[in-house]
């Protein structure tokens, strides 16, 4: 399973400001999906669709918090 990254433009990172950065996916063909953006400030969001169909969301701020509640831009999944 290799990983692709790419960078992306300018959005709402989880801490509010706006902010670039760089797109991690990686799939296995079997239902592993695994996306995360690096945010150049420092905040990291996290996706990850499992094998049996679950999905963890996760944000976390540049300070280490992490952020609950948060809507995920739709990125043209």
């Amino acid at each position: 399973m290799t990983g692709t990254r790419t960078p992306f433009a300018p959005e709402t990172a989880p801490c509010g400001r706006k902010a670039g950065g760089e797109r991690f996916m990686e799939d296995d063909g079997y239902g592993l999906l695994i996306r995360d953006w690096f945010y150049t400030c420092g905040c990291r969001r996290i996706r990850h669709e499992y094998h049996d169909g679950s999905i963890h969301l996760s944000a976390v701020r540049h300070d280490g918090k992490r952020v609950k509640d948060q809507a995920e831009p739709d990125r043209g999944k």
